[in-house]
């Protein structure tokens, strides 16, 4: 998938009806414990995370981080450049502070598309909305030492593909859980809120992730 795809792609879904809860949960564990699609509660707290896309070799290519072990939630997970929305800020203004602070990006070269479906996170009490930004070219970004171990990058069409995708099964509080995944290198997992965002990003895109085997990758 080339980045002027998306950029078109992202173009003609502004306005129009979100793919929501239902692409969000491709991604969810299952059993789902504490998440309820489409449901947010009244205490949760507001956070944005930014979604950049770039061309990298003509690849649509996302960013994201690795989350070091001095952060309050979330260590050593792979993540989307965000945090909590402050008084008086806008989710997209708030998105884009993060990411000036997580990784050093310039707002001025990320321009904003899209906002995806925000997305309840039950372990932190937040309600992370995601927005979709655009780049002209790849970004000169550093890692904060603060935040971010390191930064990574995903090709869109590698994600789009289904080959990446796989399921754990582990046990916690006596049950089993199966937790699905995209596998991005040997140690590399993408998974839960982020791998969620992502999936409605894909769908977004035409593409329904299917990790569990229950429908083709592409919609009609």
């Amino acid at each position: 998938m080339r980045f002027d795809e998306v950029v078109a792609r992202l173009a003609s879904a502004k306005g129009e009806q979100l793919p929501g809860p239902e692409a969000q949960a491709r991604m969810a564990p299952r059993p789902r414990r504490f998440w309820v699609p489409g449901v947010v509660p009244d205490d949760a707290r507001a956070a944005a995370a930014l979604v950049l896309i770039y061309p990298k070799h003509d690849r649509a290519t996302l960013l994201l981080t690795v989350r070091n072990h001095h952060v309050a939630t979330h260590r050593g997970q792979i993540a989307l450049p965000g945090g909590g929305v402050d008084p008086g800020e806008d989710v997209e203004t708030a998105a884009l502070r993060e990411a000036e602070e997580e990784v050093g990006l310039a707002r001025n070269l990320a321009t904003t598309r899209l906002s995806l479906t925000p997305l309840h996170i039950p372990v932190s009490g937040y309600v992370l909305h995601p927005v979709v930004a655009t780049a002209a070219e790849a970004p000169g970004v550093r890692p904060s030492e603060r935040e971010v171990e390191r930064i990574l990058e995903a090709a869109i069409p590698d994600l789009a593909s289904g080959a990446s995708l796989r399921i754990e099964r582990r046990e916690r509080d006596g049950a089993a859980i199966e937790i699905p995944y995209f596998a991005l290198g040997p140690e590399d997992r993408l998974w839960g809120a982020t791998a969620m965002v992502v999936a409605e990003l894909l769908a977004v895109l035409g593409v329904d992730v299917d990790p569990w085997g229950e429908r083709g990758q592409r919609r009609p």
